[in-house]
């Protein structure tokens, strides 16, 4: 696939307070569903952060929202264990689904999550796009590839957002950047934009708020 992919640059004024607006609206949590018998209806445009375990995704969600606890954090890999849908004003909604790959749970349960995840993104109407999380640190994993695989199979966009940026110099960042790309290039359903983001300096986060409100 012969596509140019690009790091996503700091939004214009005008998209950046509507992805301002988008959060400030207030983002709620609704409910956290274990099977796929208990997802909300599909009567809204949602969009999905999925990654590794302890990626970092708990502390992005809370970063783009503003709230410091709406999405639990912990240095435990596996804490997320359901499906967590959240109401971003009346008509969207934002999730945050189980990391995958390591867990510290019993492996029966593992694999429970793992199935509920790719039941969920591989089979949701009204999924727009999944943010998938990247390390800086790591780079994308075997585990992750298999996800983008999937992903592409079903037809599903999917947008890597490189997490924990302010972890790496600039070269360091620039390289896996890169290899992130080579990596993902062959993926039909990959957004051709990377997000570069560090929750812990907020770096990205105006951008990918703006991203946010042009799907929704």
């Amino acid at each position: 696939m012969d596509m140019q992919f690009t790091i996503a640059e700091e939004p214009d004024h005008a998209k950046s307070e509507k992805g301002r607006l988008l959060f400030a609206g207030g983002t709620n949590f609704l409910k956290g569903v274990v099977s796929m018998s208990g997802l909300p209806q599909a009567d809204r445009i949602e969009v999905c952060f999925a990654g590794r375990s302890n990626v970092g995704k708990s502390s992005l969600i809370n970063a783009l929202t503003g709230r410091k606890a709406l999405a639990r954090t912990s240095n435990t890999p596996g804490r997320t264990q359901e499906i967590n849908f959240f109401k971003m004003g009346e008509e969207h909604y934002l999730v945050d689904v189980p990391g995958y790959g390591f867990a510290n749970a019993p492996l029966p349960i593992v694999e429970k999550w793992q199935l509920l995840l790719k039941s969920y993104l591989s089979g949701r109407p009204s999924l727009r796009r999944v943010f998938l999380l990247i390390d800086a640190r790591h780079g994308p994993k075997k585990v992750d590839i298999e996800i983008m695989d999937m992903l592409s199979r079903s037809a599903v966009t999917f947008q890597v957002v490189i997490t924990k940026c302010d972890k790496l110099k600039t070269g360091d960042l620039a390289k896996i950047t890169q290899r992130t790309i080579e990596s993902i290039r062959k993926f039909p359903a990959a957004y051709p934009e990377l997000v570069q983001t560090s929750s812990a300096k907020s770096d990205g986060i105006t951008t990918l708020r703006s991203i946010v409100a042009g799907i929704v």
